[in-house]
């Protein structure tokens, strides 16, 4: 149960700062336009990141259903981000992290099944 108490914790700061870097961070408006994402798809992307990480957590700590479809929709969102750098032919150190984000979010989705007794 630790392990997941440290996922948790590690994807929902990682997801809380990236999501709100795609309001705030000139560099993210730069990596989105690199994308060929919109303005409005890197707004979706960040509030759908924030809101992630902010379900991880309620999910550890209050209603273990709802980390569940938070760490679900995080490897979803990471899955069309890896397919986004797959796209543009980002070479295979760059495209990794959403990759890896998007496996280690299915991993905890599991792990809440295991651990909480869900369905």
């Amino acid at each position: 149960m630790i392990v997941l108490q440290i996922l948790v914790l590690f994807i929902s700061i990682s997801f809380f700062f990236y999501g709100l870097g795609c309001f705030y961070s000139p560099k993210m408006y730069e990596e989105f336009k690199r994308f060929g994402l919109s303005p409005i798809q890197r707004q979706l992307t960040g509030f759908f990141q924030v809101l992630g990480a902010l379900g991880l957590a309620a999910g550890y700590y209050f209603i273990p259903l709802i980390g569940f479809f938070a760490a679900i929709g995080l490897t979803l969102l990471m899955s069309l981000g890896f397919g986004v750098r797959l796209k543009i032919k980002d070479n295979f150190v760059q495209s990794f992290p959403s990759l890896f984000f998007a496996l280690l979010n299915l991993y905890v989705a599991f792990r809440f099944l295991e651990v909480f007794d869900l369905f």
